[in-house]
């Protein structure tokens, strides 16, 4: 278990272009697999969960070759190996990446089979998977789960396309129902489907290789299903989740940072929603320049009541940001309720705030009373360990803002998601030093 130690206090200054979308990234890989032809993939980000992925293609008999450009990678699945899926190395490495569930639906699609251990991933609260393996069950696929091993396995001799209202809008599951459906014969319907930018992406990547995929940003999705799918060229989003990270760790660090080249069509309600933080910032065309501020006040609703901001279905506000606005909130003047409804684990880390010095109270698993400081009082250096990815960013903004040195143990949960931060960061002006 690695660490990094941050010596916080020190504004930062200068500008940070996001990397690509890890979100979007284990969709578009496990795509791949739905071609024998060549797929060329860029932006992609040297993150660990990403990294894990590619290392699962290439040990399952895709060709990867990585390409001079940075971040480029060319992709075949012509010959898998699919005595590899019951090996216990596959059963090591798809264990420990939620992601991998995503192989499903490509797999069941074009070979009309595939298995999977249950996926890992971060502690943040159960995670089911019922959505996807009803969702293929609609599409006419056999499901056998054994309890006693843990293995997922689905079946199919030929996918049949038709009309499926999903329970939840689940952004992996609509990911893997769009990737087997595709393939199938006939038309098929997804009702409810997640519609993040990511599953756009997703969707405009499988019409450019042969898809007919209707409703791309809505929650009713149509897809006629055709014979084969070839190869293309794919450039992913930047990370919206670091977009709203670089923002909310500035405010907190009263630094001046521009964020380059963030995409800001893309980001829905995360300006907005930063913005009634009281956090200043300016769009100089697909660029975010946010100013030194050394206070930040936060909205209230038109009564006066006090704010609440709280995840939902895209184009609501995203889950994975919950846990910066509620940091950054910690030195805003005013108090606010953040009500994280998708994940009951996901606000278990607002403890190592509070004995950093935050004013928060823990109303329940799923809602959290933040009173701002101002910035009358600092937070202070402290030793503590990174639950999940997203977390251990809200604790990384945190420890950069407050007075003396904080260790964060189980740094690994944050590069699983964000690369080279700690360089990056430097480069800016912070000290953060590997341990």
């Amino acid at each position: 278990m690695a660490s990094i130690e941050v010596k916080g206090g020190k504004k930062l200054s200068g500008t940070i272009v996001p990397q690509g979308a890890k979100n979007e990234a284990l969709q578009i890989l496990c795509a791949v697999l739905l071609t024998d032809e060549p797929v060329t993939i860029h932006n992609i980000p040297n993150i660990l969960d990403v990294n894990k992925l590619i290392e699962l293609l290439g040990d399952l008999g895709v060709q990867v070759t990585r390409l001079d450009s940075e971040g480029s990678f060319r992709f075949q699945a012509k010959a898998l190996n699919f005595d590899y899926l019951d090996s216990a190395t596959y059963r090591q490495k798809a264990a420990s990446l939620r992601g991998s569930v995503m192989m499903l639906g490509p797999m069941l699609g074009r070979f009309g089979r595939s298995r999977i251990p249950s996926p890992g991933g971060d502690k943040i609260g159960r995670r089911r998977l019922d959505t996807h393996f009803i969702g293929f069950q609609k599409l006419g696929a056999q499901f056998n789960y054994q309890p006693e091993t843990h293995w997922y396995e689905v079946e199919a001799r030929a996918l049949k396309g038709t009309y499926m209202l999903l329970d939840e809008a689940s952004v992996t599951g609509t990911a893997n129902l769009i990737m087997a459906a595709v393939l199938a014969k006939g038309e098929t319907t997804i009702y409810h489907a997640a519609c993040e930018p990511y599953i756009q992406q997703l969707c405009l990547m499988l019409n450019r290789m042969g898809a007919n995929i209707s409703g791309i940003g809505s929650n009713l999705l149509k897809i006629n299903g055709v014979d084969r799918l070839g190869g293309t060229e794919h450039t992913l989003l930047p990370d919206m989740i670091e977009v709203g990270s670089f923002i909310g760790l500035a405010a907190m660090t009263a630094s001046e940072l521009t964020i380059k080249n963030a995409r800001i069509d893309q980001l829905g309600c995360i300006p907005y929603t930063f913005q009634r933080l009281g956090i200043a910032m300016e769009f100089r065309g697909d660029d975010i320049y946010i100013p030194a501020q050394d206070h930040y006040h936060l909205d209230t609703f038109i009564d006066g009541s006090i704010l609440t901001v709280s995840d939902a279905p895209w184009p609501g506000f995203t889950p994975d940001l919950l846990s910066i606005v509620l940091v950054t909130a910690i030195q805003a003047k005013g108090t606010i309720l953040v009500h994280q409804k998708m994940f009951e684990s996901r606000l278990f880390f607002v403890d190592k705030l509070i004995d950093m010095g935050a004013q928060i109270i823990l109303c329940d698993p799923h809602r959290a009373t933040v009173i701002g400081l101002d910035k009358q009082i600092k937070l202070r250096g402290i030793r503590m360990t990174s639950p999940d990815i997203r977390a251990g960013v809200a604790l990384l903004i945190a420890a950069l803002s407050a007075e003396g040195t904080s260790v964060i143990d189980n740094v690994e949960q944050i590069d699983r998601g964000y690369q080279y931060i700690d360089q990056r960061l430097n480069a800016l002006g912070a000290e953060i030093k590997r341990l």
